[in-house]
C-alpha cells in the first residue's frame, strides 16, 4: 500500500505568531527504571512554538533534554501526553510512521557532528536524499545550495578528518537541512566547540533556520547560546518552565544583525535521522 504523505500544516500568515501552534508539547511524562528505582525524566511537561521560532531549552546535565528531544522527534515514546507537529500527532502514530514522518519534516545537529569518516562532505550531505531514493545527480543538486549557505562548497572532496570542528559542523548542519525540514532540533551544537567558532556556528543555524521560517528547538547548558533564541525554556523537576526575561521579540536574536535570510529552493527528498545523543545523561 503507498503511504501519503504527512501534510504540515501552516497558518499562512508569514508572521510565525498567528493561527495554531506549530509545535505543541501536551502533558509530557517519561520515567526510566534504575534497579529498583523509578527515575522521572519528564512531568507534565508542556510548551507550544509557533512557526518560525528558535527556542533554546537549559538545563543542567542529567536532567533531561535529550530526552525531551528524542520524544519530540518521535524517536521515544513518552509514557503519557501529546507531542504535535504542523497539526499531526506524532503520539497516536505507529513507529514506522513516526520513522516517516522524521525523515521528511525534522533534522538534527549533534554535539559531536556525526559525520562518517570514509564519505568525503559532499557525500555525507547527500546520502540522506541518496538513501530515500535519488539519484546522485538531484542529491548533489539538493546538497551545492547547502554546502554554499555554509561556504564549505570548496570543500566537497574533502574528508572529514582534514575539517576543523567547526568545519564538520558547518557540514553537519547542511546535512540536517538537505530534506528542507520545517523543525530542526540541536542538540549541545556548540558543546564541542571554542567560544568564538560556537558563536559563528549559532550564527549560521539561527540564519538558515529561524531567519528562513524554519523552527529550531536547540539544547544547552549554555545561558550565553540561549540569548540566539527568541524563547528560553528551563527543565527542572522534569517541568519546561519558560523564562519570563526571554519574551518574544524582545531578546537577542530579534536584535542581532547578520546576512541577509537564506531560502533555498529545494525539492523535498527525504533524509534520515537519528536522535540526539545527549552528554551522558543517565536515562538521557
Amino acid at each position: 500500500m503507498n503511504r501519503q504523505p504527512h501534510t504540515i500544516y501552516d497558518s499562512g500568515d508569514g508572521s510565525g505568531r498567528s493561527g495554531a501552534p506549530f509545535v505543541r508539547l501536551l502533558g509530557l511524562s517519561k520515567a526510566y527504571q534504575e534497579g529498583d528505582r523509578q527515575r522521572v525524566v519528564l512531568q507534565n511537561a508542556s510548551a507550544e512554538f509557533h512557526r518560525g521560532e528558535f527556542v533554546a531549552l537549559l538545563g543542567r546535565s542529567g536532567s533531561g533534554k535529550s530526552t525531551l528531544l528524542n520524544v519530540v522527534s518521535g524517536i521515544d515514546r513518552p509514557d503519557g501526553g501529546q507531542v504535535w507537529i504542523g497539526g499531526q500527532e506524532l503520539t497516536g502514530m505507529s513507529e514506522r510512521d513516526r520513522t516517516l514522518f522524521r525523515r521528511r519534516h525534522i533534522g538534527f545537529v549533534f554535539q559531536f557532528f556525526n559525520l562518517i569518516p570514509t564519505l568525503t562532505v559532499m557525500e555525507n550531505v547527500t546520502l540522506p536524499v541518496e538513501l530515500n531514493g535519488a539519484s546522485p545527480k538531484a542529491a548533489r543538486q539538493q546538497a551545492e545550495p547547502l554546502l554554499h549557505a555554509v561556504g564549505l562548497l570548496e570543500r566537497a572532496g574533502a574528508y572529514p578528518d582534514k575539517l576543523s570542528g567547526g568545519e564538520q559542523q558547518r557540514i553537519a548542519i547542511a546535512r540536517a537541512l538537505v530534506h528542507d525540514p520545517q523543525l530542526v532540533l540541536a542538540d549541545e551544537p556548540t558543546g564541542n566547540l571554542d567560544e568564538d567558532t560556537g558563536e559563528s556556528v549559532l550564527a549560521l543555524l539561527d540564519r538558515l533556520t529561524r531567519q528562513a521560517g524554519k523552527n529550531l528547538l536547540m539544547v544547552t547548558h549554555s545561558p550565553e547560546s540561549a540569548t540566539w533564541s527568541d524563547r528560553v525554556y528551563h527543565l527542572r523537576d522534569g517541568k519546561l518552565e519558560l523564562d519570563p526575561a526571554a519574551k518574544p521579540g524582545f531578546t537577542t536574536a530579534s536584535a542581532r544583525k547578520g546576512p541577509a535570510p537564506v531560502r533555498l529552493e529545494t525539492a523535498h527528498f527525504a533524509a534520515g535521522g537519528h536522535g540526539p545523543q545527549g552528554d551522558g545523561e543517565a536515562g538521557r
